[in-house]
């Protein structure tokens, strides 16, 4: 019951902070989301930071589920058209219903953990089958620096996802399809090799 009740007030504290924002995620806030009586939050997450601790670790679980179902429901990408399809699907999802309140939430708590490192080694990208897909596909495609090109195609979506929810649309599918053109793209001789700066 404990951890269903967790559970529970976790998705409500996600709720919150995406309707609004991080000044309006409070313990309060939290019970009338929840329906439940005055306290009950503050009875199971004593601070705010364990209160945001909670609601990270929440958020994450249920991305790496969506990844993990996403890869699952996917063929394995054979062609950068493929890859493409797969990241306008994700991007879509991040951008529209549930998946639109969990980003909100995702980059108010990625900006509150420059100043929290315990919240920033949560929010640390996971391993996961949708990541491993991508590596896989460009492995097989003959990229050399797979990891590093991976991680960087991914970050570049990311920000695409953010620069959508702040000024609105969708993320065009040309943006993606020359996303994965750059991650394909193979150094030219004497060009310096990809520094990596994150």
């Amino acid at each position: 019951m404990t951890s269903d009740r967790r559970t529970l007030l976790a998705d409500a504290a996600l709720a919150v902070l995406a309707d609004e924002g991080i000044r309006g995620l409070t313990h309060r806030a939290v019970d009338r989301e929840a329906a439940l009586p005055p306290g009950t939050t503050s009875a199971y997450f004593r601070t705010r930071a364990a209160l945001l601790t909670g609601l990270v670790t929440r958020l994450v679980h249920l991305d790496q589920e969506e990844l993990h179902t996403m890869a699952e429901r996917l063929p394995p990408f054979r062609t950068p058209e493929e890859l493409v399809d797969g990241m306008a699907l994700l991007t879509r999802r991040r951008l529209t219903g549930e998946g639109r309140r969990r980003s909100l939430a995702r980059y108010a708590c990625a900006v509150e953990s420059v100043r929290d490192p315990e919240l920033r080694e949560i929010l640390v990208p996971r391993e996961n089958a949708a990541r491993e897909a991508v590596r896989l596909f460009l492995a097989d495609q003959g990229v050399r620096d797979v990891e590093d090109r991976a991680h960087t195609l991914l970050t570049c979506v990311d920000g695409l996802v953010f620069d959508r929810l702040v000024s609105g649309g969708d993320v065009p599918r040309e943006a993606l399809e020359g996303l994965v053109a750059a991650a394909l793209r193979q150094h030219l001789p004497g060009s310096p090799p990809t520094v990596r700066r994150w």
